[in-house]
């Protein structure tokens, strides 16, 4: 069997630095925001080339925070209007609600998943204050149009980064102190005013539990964040704000400190499957996804269309061949979000009608990426 994801052999790889790192986090006896913590944050913000990274307790916290931030600051009131895709993972919409601010979804282009650029104008009002892309399995959306749109606008950009791990995208040269350049790569978490992350186990970054962080050059806010994930406090007793208790997990930290040394090369090698897949897949009735540049993917996922998804499922399994949905169910048709499910967004529907995520893993052999084609191109 071949399976969707094997997350023991991921992470078995590690087991030795894990255990080490264990016994240092119980002989530390500081078990929350501790130097752990503190140097998860520092290398971080480093790899995403940022001034600033806050650990949270998971993805969709952090994505609450920065507007919960921004609110602080003054930038976003209560009731204000956040563009977000409508092709995207539910924390997305949850988090744009929880910090009381409306989502104003936005429907998906086909080929690659993310937003239909063409409708972001019709989607803006007097009211709106932040767009919200998000790099979807992986692969960052038109970061370049979406910033150029929101500049002209006046809008923050809060990128919704959970499956973008080290991915890259390629701009032009605007900053002088980069000579002889004439392009440069910005990495996911560097692309806008803040971004949250998920560590959730099955990202390419994942922890052995919940955790996630926020990436900003924004300082002031970074301050602020810093107070909302622990109570409000500035120091210990000393509750500035009305805060939250949203802090990435001491232990948790330690473990990403260990697996960011390898996720580069991890990576790479998702790219490697990710290619071998889109040069030898060719049956007519799977529609492979468009990649218009590997370096700005990360293949946290590796997503195809199917019309007949079930009657594929079913083959495939025969075939021991796992296979997983992301996502069967539109956030606009999910019943816990009822207020939106007179919303009709015929592309984002068609995609969740037709999705299948194919096995992808840097742990994954050659023989088995081999044997899913062959699978595949027998359907």
């Amino acid at each position: 069997m071949i399976p969707f994801l094997d997350l023991h052999k991921i992470n078995a790889r590690f087991e030795t630095q894990f255990q080490e790192a264990f016994k240092h986090f119980l002989d530390s006896g500081y078990y929350i925001l501790g130097n752990s913590v503190a140097q998860f944050e520092k290398t971080f913000a480093h790899y995403c080339g940022v001034k600033n990274c806050i650990g949270v307790a998971n993805g969709l916290e952090a994505l609450r925070l920065i507007l919960e931030g921004y609110k602080v600051l003054g930038k976003i009131k209560e009731g204000d209007e956040v563009i977000v895709a409508a092709n995207t993972y539910i924390a997305t919409i949850l988090a744009i609600k929880q910090a009381g601010l409306k989502p104003v979804l936005v429907d998906a282009e086909a080929d690659t998943y993310g937003f239909d650029i063409s409708k972001l104008e019709q989607a803006v009002t007097t009211i709106t204050k932040a767009i919200m892309p998000v790099h979807l399995y992986g692969q960052i959306t038109n970061i370049d149009i979406v910033t150029a749109f929101a500049k002209a606008h006046n809008l923050l950009v809060i990128e919704d980064a959970a499956q973008a791990h080290g991915a890259k995208f390629q701009i032009s040269n605007s900053k002088p102190q980069i000579p002889n350049d004439t392009h440069h790569f910005l990495k996911a978490g560097n692309l806008g005013d803040a971004a949250g992350f998920s560590f959730y186990p099955t990202k390419n970054l994942g922890a052995l539990g919940d955790g996630g962080a926020v990436t900003t050059n924004d300082d002031a806010l970074a301050e602020v964040l810093r107070k909302l994930r622990n109570y409000g406090a500035s120091t210990k007793y000393v509750n500035e704000l009305q805060g939250f208790n949203s802090r990435l997990d001491e232990l948790q930290a330690a473990f990403l400190l260990v697996k960011l040394k390898q996720l580069d090369t991890d990576n790479n090698r998702r790219r490697e499957i990710a290619k071998t897949y889109l040069t030898q897949l060719f049956n007519p009735k799977v529609i492979l996804p468009v990649v218009p540049n590997y370096e700005a993917h990360v293949f946290h996922l590796f997503v195809v269309r199917v019309k007949n998804r079930n009657e594929f499922m079913d083959y495939m399994e025969q075939h021991r061949v796992g296979t997983l949905i992301h996502y069967p169910i539109a956030p606009h048709k999910q019943k816990g979000l009822i207020e939106l499910n007179h919303l009709i967004f015929p592309v984002t529907d068609i995609l969740h009608d037709t999705v299948v995520s194919i096995p992808m893993s840097p742990v994954m052999t050659d023989e088995e990426v081999q044997e899913v084609i062959k699978v595949i191109n027998s359907y």
